[in-house]
C-alpha cells in the first residue's frame, strides 16, 4: 500500500450536483488517501441546495463546496490530477482542457438528479439515489490495489466502475 495521496477531479457541465456529491463523498470516505475536487465546463456558480441537504443528511461536510470552472484545474499552479472522472454524459462528450501529468480518466455517468421534476420528496429521492450510486462506485475505487495495477489494468478497472448500477443510459467510453 502506498502512502501517496491521489488527486481526483470530478467533472460535470454545471458543477452543481453530481460532481459536487462525488467530491464530498471521496474527501470523507477516501480517509486522507485522496483529495477530491470538482469542476464544470459551464459552471452555474452555485451548488444545488438539494445536493448540500443530502450530503449533510449522510454526514458529509459541505463547507467550501462551490460551483467552479474546470479551467481552474488546468491552470498553472493547480494541483496535478492523478484521476479525472466525468459524471455526466454531456461533459464526457466535450473537449476538455489539456490536463498536466496525464491522469487516468474514465466516464462514470449518473443520471442528473437536478433534472428531476416533481415534489420535493421525488427530487430529494433523485439526489439520494445519485449519492448512493456515487458512494458505491467510490467504495470500489478506494479499494483498488493501486500499487499493483499497471496502467492498462487500472484503466480497465476504472471503466468497469463506470458501468456499475446507476450508470446513465448514454455511456461514452472516454473523457
Amino acid at each position: 500500500m502506498t502512502d501517496r495521496v491521489f488527486n481526483v477531479l470530478f467533472l460535470c457541465t454545471g458543477n452543481t450536483a453530481r460532481s459536487i456529491l462525488a467530491e464530498a463523498i471521496l474527501n470523507k470516505d477516501g480517509a486522507g488517501r485522496f483529495r477530491a475536487f470538482s469542476g464544470g465546463s459551464q459552471p452555474k456558480g452555485e451548488v444545488n441546495p438539494l445536493a448540500l441537504q443530502v450530503l449533510g443528511s449522510f454526514g458529509y461536510p459541505t463547507d467550501g463546496l462551490r460551483s467552479k470552472s474546470w479551467t481552474e484545474f488546468a491552470a498553472p499552479g493547480a494541483p496535478e490530477m492523478d484521476f479525472i472522472f466525468t459524471v455526466c454524459d454531456s461533459a464526457a462528450g466535450e473537449v476538455c482542457p489539456i490536463w498536466p501529468g496525464h491522469p487516468a480518466t474514465a466516464h462514470w455517468g449518473i443520471e442528473d438528479p437536478a433534472a428531476v421534476e416533481g415534489t420535493t420528496v421525488e427530487r430529494t429521492a433523485a439526489f439520494v439515489a445519485a449519492a448512493r450510486y456515487l458512494k458505491a462506485r467510490l467504495s470500489v475505487f478506494v479499494a483498488l490495489p493501486f500499487a499493483t495495477l499497471g496502467r492498462m489494468a487500472l484503466a480497465n478497472e476504472l471503466r468497469a466502475i463506470g458501468r456499475l448500477d446507476g450508470a446513465s443510459s448514454n455511456h461514452p467510453e472516454g473523457v
